[in-house]
């Protein structure tokens, strides 16, 4: 087989692959958690062994969704962080940022963080830990090294960067989590909330000199 037609044929795949990621995003929009293999083959007009080639499980197909989903909030927030705003701005907007992705997408919340509450279609329900955790600790690395480049911190920067980059992904998780939840204020409210907890150490932190600033 030749170049061009392994390069064709992988594109191809490709193309398949985003086509049915498409399918079980508009299923998990539509029954969060409880979005299952059969319901997604049906979605993509495919049979369940062919989904199972694909991603090989709901496991698979749930890490798939999840680079797609985590890639987007990721670039979403960097963006807000780069926003030509000062520090106290991008830092709420960042929070906002995060806040409105899952407020937006409920159910694809659920799935990606809650996926042991669905079993339907005779799937097994998943290990929320061993799916979720790794989502927040990606986003608490992504965090720290946006940290460790724009601050100076001091001795010890990048350990330090590290533990508030973890810190505020989980922060944020925790309380979005339960927001949505319950909703018992409004997306402002608890934005200028969480930035008042973090404001204090972010505002005394001077830029790394050479980095492109906080």
């Amino acid at each position: 087989m030749d170049t061009t037609q392994r390069t064709d044929q992988q594109r191809s795949a490709d193309r398949r692959r985003r086509e049915l990621l498409e399918a079980a995003d508009r299923v998990v929009l539509r029954d969060g958690p409880q979005a299952s293999m059969n319901a997604i083959a049906a979605e993509a007009g495919i049979t369940k062994p062919i989904l199972y080639r694909h991603f090989g499980d709901k496991g698979g197909l749930y890490a798939a969704l999840a680079t797609r989903h985590t890639d987007a909030l990721l670039a979403s927030l960097r963006a807000a962080l780069d926003a030509p705003a000062d520090r106290r701005e991008r830092v709420e907007a960042t929070l906002d940022t995060y806040l409105a992705a899952i407020e937006a997408r409920p159910q694809v919340y659920r799935f990606l963080m809650h996926p042991a509450e669905g079993s339907a279609g005779g799937d097994h329900g998943f290990d929320v830990g061993k799916h979720s955790a790794p989502l927040l600790r990606r986003m608490g690395e992504e965090l720290a090294q946006v940290i460790e480049e724009r601050l100076d911190l001091g001795p010890g920067s990048q350990q330090l960067a590290r533990v508030w980059g973890h810190g505020i992904v989980g922060m944020m998780h925790a309380a979005g989590d339960w927001w949505l939840g319950e909703r018992p204020c409004s997306r402002t409210e608890l934005v200028r909330s969480l930035a008042d907890l973090l404001w204090g150490r972010l505002a005394a932190a001077g830029d790394r000199v050479g980095g492109p600033g906080f």
